[in-house]
């Protein structure tokens, strides 16, 4: 999969990444909206080009109030998403190229208010879902939101997406309609915060110092 030439569906006014895209931009307004007054981290997972949250941010009246760190493996994305977010102005916005799913690219920026998980769990393996999840009340402040997306192609996850999140304290906050052409929603950490430190593991030190909460197949990949 080219995951630069991917973003071209962005452009198709009729597509369903651009509708599912219009979606999640509005669960940022909401999310942003309604976070406390002062500042707010902001963290996105497998940002690609930054689409979700540089949509929103230049004109939002919180924009010098946020914090924002997104994370892209492929270097191609990540120089879109920086050349977007320079030519906003959005200086506090930083961009990495590296691995979004080694839980110390986060370590100094969580936990956030907002949390974007967009496009990783179609390209997962069920269980790493869930430590995806698990790993989110680690992620997440108290009180602030995690957007997150998911196909909803058969068999249809989504369901059970929304009972992790909320057998782990998270409210669910909206839900996309199941024949929107797409998966999303918005979940709020209704309970305790985790610290996020090392887990235990039998594996190699550096791993269990940065431990992954997912690894990356890609949905034309995953087993059927």
């Amino acid at each position: 999969m080219d995951w630069h030439a991917w973003h071209d569906d962005y452009d198709r006014p009729d597509s369903s990444l651009t509708h599912r895209l219009a979606a999640v931009q509005e669960q940022i307004r909401v999310a942003l909206d309604s976070a406390p007054p002062g500042s707010l981290r902001v963290i996105s997972i497998c940002a690609g080009q930054g689409h979700d949250l540089l949509g929103v941010l230049p004109d939002h009246p919180r924009r010098e109030d946020v914090t924002a760190r997104l994370v892209e493996l492929d270097p191609r994305n990540a120089a879109a998403a920086r050349a977007t977010a320079a030519a906003a102005g959005l200086h506090q916005v930083e961009v990495v190229t590296g691995d979004a799913s080694l839980v110390a690219q986060y370590h100094d920026l969580t936990p956030a208010e907002l949390v974007l998980a967009c496009g990783i769990f179609g390209n997962i393996t069920d269980t790493d879902i869930g430590r995806t999840i698990d790993h989110c009340t680690r992620l997440c402040a108290v009180g602030g939101t995690v957007v997150w997306t998911r196909h909803r192609r058969e068999p249809d996850l989504v369901p059970q997406i929304c009972r992790w999140f909320e057998d782990r304290g998270f409210s669910r906050v909206w839900l996309s309609a199941p024949d929107a052409g797409f998966g999303a929603a918005a979940h709020r950490n209704s309970g305790q915060v985790r610290p996020l430190t090392p887990e235990p593991t039998s594996d190699s030190a550096a791993a269990t110092s940065n431990p992954s909460m997912f690894t990356f197949i890609g949905y034309d990949a995953l087993p059927r």
